[in-house]
């Protein structure tokens, strides 16, 4: 049951829907993606600020990470012209979905799994 929305849990269309799931993952699973998504959700960032939101991750894996994110179309970077010159990310309205989809599973896991791990 879709307990958010208080409906019964549809089952996967068809074959196809049950093979989105490991790519989605793909993207999901990958290390630092939940808290990057999360600071960005929070407006447009420059990438000191995202160091200071997410202090664990290394610069090399913010500007790796950011960077994956603009290819699969989840972050849009835009360059501010100053001296000296800075960029800014943004969310995509892709990315913005993407958080809606994944806060029911967030819900989920504050429910059923202990904090050490969720």
């Amino acid at each position: 049951m879709n307990e958010a929305l208080g409906e019964p849990t549809p089952p996967p269309d068809n074959e196809e829907s049950c093979h989105r799931i490991p790519r989605s993952t793909d993207v999901l699973g990958v290390r630092w993606t939940g808290r990057i998504l999360i600071a960005a959700a929070r407006g447009a960032r420059r990438f000191t600020e995202y160091r200071t939101l997410v202090p664990e991750i290394s610069d090399i894996q913010l500007t790796l990470r950011l960077k994956q994110f603009q290819v699969r179309g989840l972050v849009e970077r835009t360059v501010v012209p100053s001296t000296p010159v800075q960029s800014t990310y943004r969310l995509t309205a892709d990315a913005e979905q993407l958080i809606r989809a994944i806060r029911p599973v967030s819900a989920w896991s504050g429910q059923h799994l202990a904090p050490e791990e969720a």
